[in-house]
């Protein structure tokens, strides 16, 4: 793809010192505009329109429409995968998007796959015994659906990836064997595609990617409690998949620093990386040989997202009450800082941040993977914390949150429910509030 067509959402930076008021756990009425949630159980709840359909609470002047459900049949004839988890949009220059879709499925979750009870694996799926993929939805720039179909299929629990610059990079959240390994995804494909493998950027239990268009290092997050965070450093930028090395994030003076601590508000970090080898056997060793060299340990590190400065980098267990952590990761070459955004001491305030974005005016949207009451959060540059969509009906997890290349779409997936839903409103009233 050109240039051009890797969209990085976000302009500005989330330096400001209020947003880590977050991490003394304020609690004010969300009503008063301070940094804090409101006192119900539900948080952010005053700023919520109740759907009348149970589905989904938005913020006034918001609206949603179901895009795709799954199991219904796409124009490839196979069905829509269940279990919608990350996505990208991109913007293919010809009046067109592609929003490229992960489904987190393995083994075990035939019912959920793309075959109806008459199809095969296709010859290119890459293990024909298990069902995880990414689909392509395919968009006119209003966001109307024109055509859906399978794109990657055979790999397992495709949970989180990341935009960049060569395509959709789909992340396997499995390490069972011939599985464990970021795969890259054309956003031209028409029809299902043979597997490309990116062996260079490691085997383990992968969440998400996000790549510096500088350099195009990848920064790649895992989702284990003692999960370390990774990045891949091609020798040549112009083969990011060739010659390089991998290396694992450490805290400068402080060997396997424990990361998901209960941290300091305003806490700030000096950073060294450590050369770990690309492969440690089949018994899912990474993290360990990692932390034998000193690296740092991170909670359930899951959403990374390319921001101006850095990178957002959430920790779904993290924090004194394991509600989670939010980072912003600036890297050197040599070194570099992380500094804590946000820590949740009470899950009315955060509860499980997962996949994240950057709105086109640049703050964060967080999903929340939990089953209590699932949100999606707006944490502002101001510092202010807000509840923009409660999952009402199903109390399945949010996944997938991305916005349209021209900013004026949220795309959000509803995991259990298999929804995949767009979200129409005046963004400017939350960019200017």
């Amino acid at each position: 793809m050109k240039r051009r067509s890797f969209v990085v959402a976000g302009s500005a930076s989330l330096l400001g010192a209020g947003l880590l008021c977050w991490a003394q756990a304020k609690r004010c009425n969300a009503t008063s505009g301070e940094v804090g949630v409101g006192p119900t159980d539900v948080p952010g709840d005053a700023h919520l329109v109740p759907d009348p359909g149970g589905l989904l609470d938005l913020r006034e002047g918001f609206s949603y429409r179901v895009l795709q459900r799954g199991g219904t049949k796409m124009d490839d004839g196979y069905r829509v995968p269940g279990r919608p988890d990350a996505m990208g949009c991109f913007d293919l220059g010809d009046g067109r998007w592609a929003l490229m879709r992960n489904h987190e499925l393995d083994h075990s979750l035939l019912r959920f796959g793309p075959y109806s009870a008459q199809q095969k694996p296709p010859p290119e799926a890459y293990d024909p015994k298990t069902y995880g993929g990414v689909s392509r939805v395919l968009l006119d720039t209003q966001g109307k659906l024109l055509s859906s179909n399978l794109v990657l299929i055979g790999t397992a629990r495709n949970c989180a990836g990341g935009m960049s610059p060569w395509g959709w990079l789909s992340c396997e959240e499995s390490v069972t064997a011939k599985h464990g390994y970021v795969f890259l995804c054309s956003t031209l494909a028409s029809r299902v595609q043979k597997p490309v493998r990116i062996p260079a950027y490691g085997r383990f239990l992968h969440e998400a990617v996000a790549i510096d268009p500088e350099n195009h290092a990848a920064y790649l997050t895992e989702d284990r409690g003692d999960g370390c965070l990774y990045r891949f450093v091609p020798k040549d930028r112009a083969l990011p998949f060739g010659e390089g090395q991998l290396q694992a994030m450490t805290v400068r003076g402080q060997p396997r620093f424990k990361l998901g601590a209960d941290l300091k508000a305003f806490a700030q970090f000096e950073l060294g990386w450590v050369d770990v080898p690309v492969a440690a056997g089949d018994r899912d060793e990474l993290r360990y040989a990692a932390q034998e060299r000193g690296a740092a340990i991170v909670t359930r590190g899951e959403g990374i997202w390319r921001m101006k400065d850095g990178f957002a980098v959430t920790s779904t267990s993290g924090g004194p009450h394991a509600t989670g952590q939010i980072f912003h990761l600036s890297p050197t070459d040599q070194g570099g800082k992380l500094r804590l955004i946000a820590q949740s001491n009470d899950p009315r305030q955060l509860d499980m941040p997962d996949n994240v974005t950057v709105t086109p005016w640049g703050d964060l949207m967080v999903c929340e993977d939990n089953h209590r009451a699932p949100c999606l959060r707006l944490v502002t540059q101001q510092g202010r914390v807000n509840t923009f969509a409660l999952n009402r009906g199903s109390r399945s997890e949010f996944a997938g949150v991305c916005f349209s290349p021209d900013g004026k779409i949220l795309f959000v997936n509803i995991q259990e429910a298999n929804l995949t839903v767009a979200i129409e409103g005046p963004w400017q009233t939350l960019a200017t509030s």
